[in-house]
């Protein structure tokens, strides 16, 4: 299987990160991860506008044009014969003396990126999911996608310790999104998310659902919401790349409309299903 590793592929035992590299030490880089389909990428324009954005807020030059690392990422799924799953690609400032301040402008940015072949959790959409709740200890830009993903990390894994899927985040008395996935409630048929700030990451598969909603003219909200109206809603969904569309059925003790996916949840479902193919 080949990776890409700056502008060559090559095989995937091959490739080396110096031990200096500021994403392995600082986690000073950003990344993304799109979807395919059929062998297609799914909202690859989208990834890669949220990618510029996210160098731009961390002042981290791209090493190459974004039509360049489009071609590039295209070509990592032709030679690796990818026809569903997940392409994940970075880039890190680059590899420099260690310390805190930026390095110097010669630095080059290092970008890598793999394959992986993947089925999408079609029990889980079909089911649904529990989750817990957890609190949002997370830095106050989540808005950039960025390589540092300890406070994730660590509320997806007690959600896995508490045999469930998903972390669902809560700061102060706001819900904000899963460790790994945006979240939506429905009341009165009307969809609530979280706006799309610094304390969340505004995501691809996200604005799809807001897209599909306006079509099928679903009333949504961008707005705050506590833990008592998320308990009391009506139907409760995640979404992101590759599992799309998940109902929530639990969360902690909670039962989501009896434990059952909700008819709207479905019918995104559905739209969504539609679009990628």
């Amino acid at each position: 299987m080949k990776v890409l590793f700056n502008d060559k592929f090559i095989e995937r035992d091959n490739p080396k990160v110096d031990i200096e590299d500021r994403s392995y030490q600082f986690g000073d880089g950003i990344y993304e991860v799109v979807g395919v389909y059929s062998g297609k990428l799914f909202k690859m324009k989208e990834h890669l506008k949220r990618l510029e954005r996210s160098a731009n807020e961390l002042n981290i030059s791209l090493p190459y044009s974004l039509e360049i690392i489009e071609r590039k990422i295209e070509e990592l799924r032709s030679l690796n014969n990818l026809e569903n799953g997940i392409i994940y690609f970075q880039i890190s400032r680059g590899t420099a003396q260690r310390n805190h301040n930026f390095p110097s402008v010669e630095t080059k940015p290092v970008f890598v990126a793999y394959t992986k072949e993947m089925d999408q959790p079609v029990e889980q959409q079909n089911e649904g999911v529990s989750c817990i709740l957890t609190e949002d200890i997370r830095w106050l830009r989540c808005d950039i996608k960025t390589l540092n993903l300890l406070g994730s990390v660590l509320a997806k894994q007690k959600a896995i310790e508490s045999n469930c899927y998903e972390a669902i985040l809560v700061r102060g008395k706001t819900v904000t999104e899963g460790s790994s996935a945006n979240l939506f409630i429905v009341r009165d048929n009307r969809l609530y998310t979280h706006p799309a700030n610094n304390y969340i990451l505004s995501g691809i598969s996200r604005g799809v659902v807001l897209d599909i909603c306006q079509h099928l003219d679903i009333e949504v909200a961008e707005e705050t919401y506590n833990v008592d109206k998320l308990l009391k809603a009506d139907e409760v969904f995640l979404t992101g790349t590759f599992i799309d569309v998940v109902p929530v059925t639990r969360i902690d003790q909670t039962n989501i409309n009896s434990g059952n996916p909700g008819p709207i949840t479905k019918q995104i479902q559905q739209e969504f299903a539609a679009l990628v193919g």
